[in-house]
């Protein structure tokens, strides 16, 4: 459930809108994906155009793996923890963003350097042994198919940078940057499971304020994983998101934790929740639990208790993140324990600070005990939340 964020220290980028940027004028800008996402929230006023997630939309796959250009933002969102043939823990995320700045059925001059969405990527890896942590951005608008979303296999890419579709519900990832890259299949060991109600996840009061989301749990992974100069074997445990929306969020909300943990029981457990400026809770927090058969049930704010119980202060962007939690969810007998793999995984890129990284978890489930691994991510703590914030 990726977010993006800015930091209120910085002085705002040119309004120009980057559809209208010649492509290397803008890439050799060392500007985050995030601040992108900032400068197209400012310059984009139309919302009217956009399509809203509303509820009725009717979930179809393949398809719905696919682009939504109807929408004003769309993400694929990948994350796994990894090991190599000697046990030695990995994690990863690679997640591919789409922000509309032309809205649906408006003329636009016919032109190449002319483009309705700006595309962008997050791509890091988790030495977990070693606690060292690598991050990279992508952004492209992709004018000259150097990016974009559905090409024949392609589901989505930047450069060298993709996700190949390779079966109704198995995907091919692939990333470098430097001397860290990734060659990973994944398979998925459940259907899609939907998150919300009749079809959207809301996130804040009002009609539209919401998202299509749904998620592959669990997907059998293996492949290679390049750090420096070591090629390692690895396979293990994916997850995918994917999620479409045009205005999701409300001015009381600040920023969201969420959690994806996979459990040695054969179930996975995706929570979040919203937080607000005066320090409380957004009744839309919410979840889902999912058996071992597939089977999903929906977990609503009343449902979950989630508490910090450690934090870190980043040496980089000062904010204080937790990394260790405690759930609770009584209605399943669920008691865990989340701490993070190590502190120091942040993706601080001028002027954007996120924590996005590889967790462990252990506890209790119906009395029994059980152990996971999983992925969190805290948004907000850095900066203030632009780009999904309601017009």
């Amino acid at each position: 459930m990726p977010l993006w964020s800015r930091s209120t220290r910085r002085r705002p980028p040119d309004r120009r809108p980057f559809c209208l940027v010649p492509p290397k004028s803008f890439i050799h800008q060392k500007i985050s994906a995030i601040a992108c996402a900032a400068l197209i929230a400012i310059s984009a006023t139309s919302f009217g155009q956009w399509k809203p997630a509303v509820a009725g939309w009717q979930y179809e796959f393949p398809r719905d793996h696919g682009n939504h250009p109807d929408f004003k933002t769309e993400w694929w969102y990948f994350t796994g923890n990894l090991e190599s043939s000697d046990g030695r823990p990995f994690g990863y995320q690679l997640t591919f963003f789409r922000q509309g700045v032309i809205p649906p059925g408006e003329s636009t001059p016919d032109s190449e350097f002319v483009t309705r969405d700006v595309k962008f990527a997050h791509f890091a890896v988790s030495d977990i042994s070693r606690k060292e942590f690598h991050h990279f951005q992508k952004l492209s608008r992709g004018a000259f198919g150097e990016a974009g979303f559905e090409e024949s296999s392609r589901l989505a890419w930047i450069q060298n940078w993709e996700c190949r579709i390779t079966g109704e519900n198995s995907f091919r990832l692939m990333a470098a940057d430097g001397n860290i890259a990734i060659d990973l299949t994944l398979d998925s060991e459940k259907p899609p499971v939907i998150h919300g109600a009749d079809g959207v996840s809301q996130k804040a009061e009002g009609t539209g304020r919401a998202s299509h989301y749904y998620s592959l749990t669990r997907l059998a992974t293996t492949g290679t994983l390049r750090i420096k100069d070591e090629q390692i074997a690895v396979k293990g445990l994916s997850w995918f998101d994917h999620e479409w929306a045009t205005n999701q969020l409300a001015e009381n909300q600040t920023g969201w934790d969420w959690l994806s943990l996979q459990l040695s029981d054969g179930s996975e457990l995706m929570l979040f929740q919203i937080r607000t400026k005066d320090g409380g809770r957004d009744r839309f927090s919410s979840g889902t639990f999912i058996d071992r058969s597939g089977q999903s049930q929906r977990i609503s704010d009343s449902d979950f208790v989630l508490e910090p119980t450690e934090t870190w202060t980043s040496p980089d962007s000062k904010a204080k993140y937790p990394t260790a939690w405690r759930i609770r969810i009584s209605k399943l007998a669920l008691d865990l324990t989340v701490e993070a793999a190590f502190p120091g995984q942040e993706l601080n890129s001028e002027p954007f600070a996120y924590w996005e990284g590889s967790v462990a978890t252990s506890g209790t489930r119906e009395s029994e005990k059980v152990t996971g691994r999983g992925y969190l991510e805290m948004t907000g703590y850095a900066g203030r939340i632009v780009g999904l914030q309601a017009k």
